[in-house]
């Protein structure tokens, strides 16, 4: 019994939360959320989450998180994009294990639990065209994240399977290097009859730059979104969406995470969690 007891003295009853500064400015943001429904996991578990925010400059220079150099945890679960070079350096470190959330590389193998961007973009494509809108533009920055990436080809894999000529102009980034979001993305739709938009927070800016010029949504041009998540008192309940399950991707990764501490048998590598389509009022029928 006394070797039992020594290795209890070990557990912390603690796991890190990784999450770069840029996603968690505010905590009103989709990875505020996706933080809380982790540590309300992990609390279940018998566990504790201590957050840990990711300057630019520790992943740049690869600095391996506070928590993980001062032994005050059990395993890491790191939340959202990050830099290719960064995540080698976690899962490299021989320490701890570590599970990622909403974030993966085709590059490299590593646990992580995902929503499924590609397949949820698809049928919100083909929702659209089977409302008659054949001129469909994608707005999100491709190159940004792999999640980004994911809901543009699940886009233009509707768009090909429909027999709709994809048009290059189609393709609208909405940030810039640095991940900062630009407040005017579309000037004008020309003949763009519907937008498919990587993240809810993008479409309301689409719908809000539309607006502006005199456009009404849904009548003269369809929007959806992604993640049906928006803070209070941004029109959350009007845009045409895709939810994402995250409670279940936190209860998945969380769990995941235990095993693989307790060296028991887990899913390793990617794991994906589907949501639904939330049908509302931002798309209407082709005039």
């Amino acid at each position: 019994k006394v070797s039992d007891n020594a290795e209890n003295t070990n557990k912390t009853g603690n796991i890190g939360v990784i999450v770069p500064e840029q996603y968690y400015e505010y905590s009103v943001s989709f990875y505020g959320q996706l933080y809380k429904k982790v540590v309300k996991a992990l609390y279940k578990y018998d566990y504790y989450g201590i957050l840990e925010l990711l300057t630019d400059e520790n992943e740049k220079e690869k600095k391996l998180p506070k928590i993980l150099k001062d032994e005050k945890v059990d395993g890491l679960i790191l939340l959202g994009q990050m830099d290719e070079e960064y995540i080698n350096a976690i899962v490299n470190q021989n320490k701890l294990p570590v599970f990622f959330i909403d974030t993966y590389n085709s590059l490299m193998t590593f646990d992580t639990v995902i929503s499924d961007g590609y397949y949820a973009t698809y049928m919100l494509t083909n929702y659209l065209i089977r409302q008659g809108h054949t001129n469909i533009a994608f707005v999100g920055s491709v190159d940004a994240t792999s999640s980004i990436a994911d809901r543009f080809w699940g886009y233009r894999r509707a768009l090909r399977e429909n027999h709709i000529v994809y048009n290059e102009a189609w393709e609208i980034p909405d940030r810039d290097e640095k991940g900062n979001t630009f407040n005017a993305i579309i000037e004008e739709p020309g003949d763009i009859d519907a937008f498919v938009c990587n993240c809810d927070f993008i479409a309301h800016i689409v719908i809000q730059n539309l607006e502006s010029r005199g456009y009404k949504v849904p009548q003269d041009v369809s929007v959806v979104g992604f993640d049906n998540f928006l803070p209070l008192g941004m029109g959350e309940n009007r845009i045409t969406s895709y939810e994402v399950n995250i409670e279940q991707m936190a209860d998945l990764c969380v769990k995941s995470l235990i095993k693989k501490m307790n060296g028991k048998k887990y899913n390793k590598g990617v794991q994906v969690v589907t949501g639904k389509i939330i049908y509302r009022n931002t798309v209407a029928p082709k005039r």
